[in-house]
């Protein structure tokens, strides 16, 4: 089984452009061992043991087989030697002094001596370490660094898709570089995780990274999973042990050396998430702030300078599964729930009563309007998209009134985006495992094409954030696959969006991106899916 849950961009120019090899020293390992809370002591004495222990087994068995080889040589007769020695034929030989140094080796040869291939061998000098040899001129530790130094750079004009995955049972986290201009997608790294990841959100700011300014420009990634905590990583370095951070219960450094791992307790509580993580919004105006929302139907606001939850809110009365901040009010939080409501509260005022809006069932993702900070979108398990305006917020929630209402899909709309650079342009990708875009006017929005591009239920639409990628549409589902579509290469896309597409230079129709796969037979498959690509990928 294979399937990707959530993806996220990362806007240019944030990536290191030559990401760090982790190292543990010292700090690392107290570090570690501090946020773990793990008995790396009691591990390193066990390992000891084991490993004095097979020393001594070693040990007894070489001896055992030293005695034997003596025992062997001493029954054998002294007097076979002498007769060896004392035999005729051998005598020229000199066999006795066989071993014995020679103590002309050193001497030149003479005249009528013939010198040896090599010389003295005794001469030859011997380096341990190839640095210190001068007839070494080629360093092949370094050449293989620069090498793979060179295969880990990331360019400026490339961009990061962060996407999590399962595959069979095994979770991780798999940082994508995206080469436009290439048409080039591919897996820089992953990280591993601790159990099934629901959702990721890209933090622009260092998180309990050693020698860097808090306020400085960082390069993390946030993960909500199945379990309470949330993990904090950094993108720029490689092969990571452990999280930079832990956000919730098992972040907190507890008694010293406990002797079970206590179980987490199952009522909600003011200082970290009890059930899963269902959605993370990071604040872009306020950096330090990251927003959790969780199974156990509260909202935590999370200081990432301390690591510690700021605020617990609970506005709902079921699973919270959707967080958005406004872009220009950045204290007022959009939340949506399983309960059916959605709330929008100024995280200033938590005994404030917000406004609350309801929908006719249960909340799958809500987004700001990106063009127009008065209205925000609502898509549902029903496959309808609701929009609304923030200033008539209903007295009640069951008398809501949407300003439109649009009947995206036949099933959950489980995934939608508006695009940042383009007005009026949404997608949607839905569990009945078509991607729609569509083309909002102030009539209303308008289907423009429909795709199924073989991801399986859509799990996960995102928009490339930059202008350069703007038409790019990063789509993921239940197939574990990862495409980018250059949605500016369709034909109703440029028809809808005349005025705003870029012109097209030798792009073939429909340009899809995806991860290239080296097996050969794999790639056959691919070629024959590809080939049921081609007869789904029809217009509505």
């Amino acid at each position: 089984m294979s399937m990707i849950t959530a993806a996220s961009w990362v806007p240019r120019g944030f990536a290191a452009p030559f990401p760090q090899k982790y190292t543990l020293d010292e700090a690392e390992y107290e570090r570690i061992a501090e946020l773990a809370k793990l008995h790396l002591d009691d591990a390193e004495e066990d390992l000891k043991e084991a490993q004095d222990g097979e020393q001594e087994e070693d040990g007894a068995k070489q001896a055992m087989e030293d005695d034997d080889e003596m025992k062997d040589d001493t029954e054998k007769p002294e007097q076979d030697t002498k007769d060896i020695i004392n035999d005729d034929d051998l005598k020229e030989y000199d066999l006795e002094h066989y071993d014995d140094d020679d103590d002309d080796d050193n001497k030149a040869p003479s005249s009528g001596e013939v010198l040896p291939m090599f010389g003295n061998s005794k001469a030859l000098a011997y380096y341990e370490d190839n640095n210190d040899d001068p007839y070494i001129t080629l360093n092949a530790e370094q050449e293989d660094a620069e090498e793979e130094r060179e295969d880990l750079q990331v360019l400026a004009t490339d961009n990061l898709i962060l996407v999590t995955k399962v595959e069979d049972e095994m979770a991780n986290l798999e940082v994508y570089v995206y080469e436009d201009e290439a048409d080039n997608l591919y897996v820089h790294h992953d990280i591993m995780l601790p159990a099934i990841p629901l959702c990721v959100e890209w933090i622009d700011m260092p998180v309990n990274k050693a020698g860097v300014e808090k306020d400085s420009r960082g390069n993390f990634v946030a993960i909500g999973t199945m379990d309470p905590d949330i993990e904090i990583w950094d993108l720029d370095t490689i092969d990571c042990m452990y999280p930079n951070a832990i956000l919730g219960q098992g972040g907190n450094a507890g008694a010293e050396k406990p002797k079970k791992k206590k179980k987490k307790a199952k009522k909600a509580n003011d200082e970290y998430h009890v059930d899963a993580v269902l959605s993370l919004a990071a604040n872009r105006r306020h950096r330090n702030l990251l927003a959790s929302a969780s199974a156990d139907k509260t909202v935590k606001l999370w200081d990432l300078n301390t690591t510690t939850c700021a605020k617990s809110y609970t506005y709902h009365t079921d699973k919270v599964c959707s967080l958005a901040w406004h872009a220009v009010e950045s204290t007022v939080l959009l939340s949506g729930s399983y309960d059916r409501t959605v709330v929008a509260a100024d995280m200033r005022a938590p005994d404030a009563k917000p406004a609350r809006w309801g929908v006719e069932s249960d909340v799958e993702n809500i987004r700001w309007d990106p063009h127009d900070p008065n209205f925000f979108y609502v898509s549902t398990e029903n496959g309808i998209i609701h929009y609304h305006d923030i200033r008539n917020a209903p007295s009640d929630p069951t008398a809501t009134k949407s300003v439109w209402t649009l009947q995206a899909h036949d099933e959950s709309v489980s995934s939608f985006d508006i695009n940042p650079v383009v007005p009026g342009f949404m997608a949607t990708g839905s569990t009945d495992k078509t991607v729609k875009l569509w083309n909002i006017q102030p009539t209303g929005p308008s289907v423009v094409v429909s795709r199924n591009l073989d991801v399986g239920k859509v799990f996960s639409t995102a928009f490339g954030p930059d202008p350069e990628v703007a038409f790019r549409l990063a789509v993921a589902g239940s197939k574990g696959t990862m495409h980018v579509w250059d949605t500016s290469t369709n034909a109703a896309v440029r028809k809808a969006f005349a005025q705003r597409v870029p012109e097209q230079s030798g792009k073939g129709e429909d340009r899809l991106v995806g991860v290239e796969n080296d097996d050969s037979s794999e790639s056959e498959d691919e070629g024959d899916d590809g080939e049921k690509d081609d007869d789904s990928m029809e217009e509505d």
